[in-house]
């Protein structure tokens, strides 16, 4: 089991990355715009990087929803691999099939 803090860090993380969202991409499409004059998109780089630091998505980590490991994780499954061979040995997933030979 993972830190409790951690794992509350990252919640906190998407729940910042989510609340910036449109902000960030508005300024983002303003520096790329080469139309613009310098000023404004330079003025759009220091607006950008006034925003918190924890609202860029890149900062978010995929954790197991179960254990909350960061490490093993399976996307489609949103779980760690131990997690998953504990459930599916356990018959919690459905279709799942431990192999043994």
């Amino acid at each position: 089991m993972a830190k409790k803090s951690m794992v509350q860090r990252d919640l906190k993380r998407r729940r910042l990355a989510d609340k910036y969202e449109e902000k960030r991409e508005k300024l983002k499409a303003t520096i790329k715009d080469q139309e613009l004059p310098a000023e404004d998109r330079f003025a759009a780089v220091l607006a950008l990087a006034e925003l918190p630091r924890n609202s860029s998505k890149t900062r978010i980590r995929n954790r197991c929803e179960v254990t909350g490991r960061p490490r093993g994780f399976y996307r489609k499954l949103k779980m760690s691999r131990i997690a998953l061979r504990d459930y599916g040995s356990n018959g919690k997933i459905p279709g799942l099939v431990k192999s043994s030979w």
